[in-house]
């Protein structure tokens, strides 16, 4: 056992007395050693409940002949963290998370690990821990919250505030805004929609790193206690026939993920996740993999924001599998990949039924017939821009208009709010990418605020920063090589003509090639706007959004 380097022989027994200091019996010293890594917090709604998670995923650990050690992992509330400072401490956290999983549980040699995320940056995080200790680990998430119920409709965080949009173009009240305040997000759990927090969740299950279920049973229902226990006791099955994560994670794990991801029309914040947790297993994703897939791939779902259904609704359709199945019909997913429930893919989903066709088109029947996100490129992303297609109205797939210029996000949403952008406008918000935020900003507010005024249906959105799963409408992000480093969205001048065309996957900026040079001549690096502490430190490390936005140490 791992373990026994800090339990067995004489030499450990100094170790054994800080065992003893822990209240730990001889019996449990002579047992597996299951990390818990539980991510409970009190300020995070989706995190609320993991004190109750983590004890049933004790219990199963204990029932199944391990000892459960638990230990803490940060996590952020992308919502309460939106539209301020604090948004660009997000993103930053995924690699706080699974370096200090890393250093945890290699310092006290756990033989197995149980990781409960759940929100945005948490469950990737902990996916590159997992990928990197390599001992057998099963994930089981805290759920999705239940959609809110406001005015006879179900409605999510993405409603409110699309509501303070709407309040501000003077078409809802405060009393309006009131009620949707306090009714939006009735329950714990990650946010109801098919937003960042879920769509990693289910790409989990699809990854094989989660019993079935993971990411749709609703956080407030008792199955999510059930599932918990087998999840401890499933990895102590994985310890017996030696599961580890590099065994499940592989490339081929990776291919289904994402075309998954297409059909569910995941948050095009998966297309900095994956390739991130890709990165820590040694296999190169690159973005554009996504337009090969997406083109053989079918959109089956329209979960909010894109459509009227939410997470609960996919969980009794069937949820992640039934998916799965749907597309294995047409035969674009390899069904042989190992999972933590010791069985293939293709063995998990046997039995899987679609039994809502609305909430989960049938093949024969989908949204559409290629996937729900596209990488786009073109001289004004020369690396990479990726776009929700399956949240783009049709209007909108094809825009041409003139570029309404902002280098930060707040001068954005005042602009917005202000009346100053209209139809047809292009928004461009520059030097929020991962080193120019620092820490690649959400654009949520932004998004909201033109669904809000009513101009979903004729303004696009384009930013070197990237959006919250909850956006929808033509907001293209991850745009690199980012205008911090000199690409060319910070050449980009007011009033200059943008063409977007997201069925041909091309994004474009209507400025001559000399006229960019003669701009690029003149083009002076900004002053780093943080210079100390952790987002100074990651700004100096981070990649470009195209790689995954990942740490690497200077050459």
């Amino acid at each position: 056992m791992r373990s026994d380097a800090v339990r067995k022989g004489m030499q450990q027994a100094p170790h054994r007395s800080l065992f003893n200091a822990l209240g730990m019996t001889k019996e449990e010293m002579e047992r597996p050693l299951v990390g818990i890594v539980s991510s409970y917090n009190e300020i995070v709604p989706g995190h609320m409940n993991l004190d109750k998670i983590t004890e049933a995923v004790k219990l199963g650990v204990a029932m199944a002949g391990g000892t459960p050690v638990v230990f803490p992992a940060i996590a952020v509330c992308d919502g309460i963290a939106m539209g301020h400072i604090g948004m660009k401490y997000s993103l930053v956290t995924r690699d706080l998370i699974a370096d200090s999983t890393e250093a945890m549980a290699m310092a006290h040699q756990f033989d197995a690990l149980v990781m409960i995320p759940n929100c945005d940056k948490n469950v990737p995080g902990l996916l590159m821990a997992a990928a990197r200790i390599n001992v057998p680990t099963v994930f089981v998430s805290g759920g999705p919250m239940m959609a809110g119920h406001v005015k006879g409709q179900k409605r999510s965080l993405s409603s409110m505030f699309e509501a303070v949009g709407a309040y501000a173009a003077g078409t809802m009240t405060e009393e309006d805004v009131e009620e949707y305040e306090c009714k939006t997000c009735p329950t714990c759990g990650s946010c109801s929609g098919m937003y960042t927090a879920n769509s990693m969740n289910c790409l989990t299950e699809v990854l094989g790193m989660g019993l079935r279920g993971n990411g749709t049973i609703p956080a407030v229902y008792s199955e999510r206690l059930k599932l918990a226990k087998h999840a401890g006791m499933q990895v102590m099955e994985m310890l017996r026939r030696n599961i580890r994560p590099r065994d499940i994670m592989t490339k081929e794990a990776f291919l289904n993920a994402l075309t998954v991801d297409m059909a569910l029309g995941c948050s095009t914040n998966s297309m900095l996740h994956l390739p991130a947790i890709a990165h820590e297993v040694g296999f190169d994703f690159k973005p554009e993999l996504a337009n090969e897939i997406s083109a053989k791939t079918p959109n089956l779902c329209h979960l909010a924001p894109a459509g009227p259904t939410y997470i609960e609704d996919l969980n009794e359709a069937g949820g992640v599998y039934a998916v799965m199945k749907e597309l294995s019909k047409l035969d674009l997913l390899n069904l042989d990949c190992m999972t933590v429930t010791g069985r293939t893919a293709g063995e998990n989903i046997q039995d899987a039924v679609n039994k809502n066709p609305e909430v989960i088109r049938p093949v024969e029947n989908p949204y559409s017939r290629t996937g729900g996100i596209a990488v786009l490129k073109g001289n004004l992303a020369p690396d990479t821009a990726v776009v929700k297609r399956s949240a783009v109205c049709d209007e909108m797939m094809v825009h041409e208009g003139p570029a309404r210029v902002f280098d930060c996000e707040e001068d954005a949403i005042a602009a917005i709010k202000g009346g100053k952008i209209v139809a047809g406008d292009v928004v461009v918000i520059r030097y929020e990418g991962p080193k120019g935020g620092p820490g690649m900003r959400e654009m949520l507010n932004p998004t909201s605020a033109i669904a809000g005024m009513g101009l979903g249906s004729s303004v696009a959105l384009i930013t070197d920063g990237r959006f919250s799963g909850a956006s929808r409408g033509a907001s293209i992000g991850h745009v690199s090589p980012e205008a911090a480093v000199g690409g060319p969205i910070a050449l980009v001048e007011e009033g200059d003509t943008i063409r977007i065309n997201i069925p041909e996957c091309r994004l474009e900026l209507a400025v001559s090639d000399e006229e960019l040079e003669a701009r690029r001549a003149k083009w002076q690096p900004r002053k780093p706007n943080v210079t100390t502490g952790y987002l100074a430190r990651y700004a100096k490390l981070v990649t470009s959004a195209n790689r995954g936005a990942v740490l690497e140490i200077p050459d």
